[in-house]
């Protein structure tokens, strides 16, 4: 038996030759269906123009059906002076209203909270030469820094305070400018202390 070698045969020219007449057919076909569509797309178009224009005009009566004459009914106009009569209530609320009393303290002012200042704590440190160095970063923007001395439940801290603030809108502002400096870590809060 001979062994075939089916690797380089080369393929036959008539599968080419199908290729290139399906292709051919495919186009003759594809012009015919646009105008195809294109026709029934227009014959649609024009009988929805013609249906609208014979709807628009009045129909035609033909010269043996009978026209009625409308009868007018006249209406008796109300009386402008007399009013409904009036409706009968059907809720009870508007008694309660009326009749409960309400007892307001008008004797002067309300308690108002003491108003406590507030500060800005920028750090707590364990040593008291990081709270110096910090309080001098402080001052090269320009602000005036307290140390505070605090006894803690660990041990002593050394905290870096600025402030009083009379409100807190000010405390924002002095916190802005640290945070143009690069102190990024300071905190708002009420007062404590001296």
């Amino acid at each position: 038996m001979t062994s075939r070698d089916y690797a380089n045969r080369n393929p036959k020219k008539s599968k080419k030759g199908k290729k290139n007449r399906g292709n051919g057919q495919v186009s003759r076909r594809f012009p015919l269906l646009i105008l195809l569509i294109t026709i029934i797309g227009l014959s649609a178009f024009g009988y929805l123009l013609w249906s609208i224009s014979g709807s628009s005009t009045a129909p035609k009566k033909a010269d043996n059906t009978v026209t009625e004459t409308p009868v007018k009914t006249v209406v008796a106009k109300p009386d402008p002076k007399a009013l409904p009569p009036a409706p009968q209530e059907e809720w009870t609320y508007l008694e309660e209203l009326e009749n409960k009393k309400v007892e307001v303290d008008v004797s002067g002012k309300r308690p108002v909270k003491p108003k406590r200042p507030y500060q800005i704590q920028c750090a707590s440190f364990r040593k008291e030469s990081q709270a110096e160095s910090m309080k001098a970063t402080i001052a090269f923007q320009g602000l005036e820094a307290i140390i505070r001395k605090v006894q803690g439940t660990s041990g002593i801290w050394y905290k870096v305070v600025l402030g009083p603030y009379e409100s807190k809108r000010l405390a924002e502002k002095q916190r802005h400018i640290l945070q143009r400096g690069g102190l990024n870590g300071c905190q708002i809060w009420l007062w404590e202390g001296n």
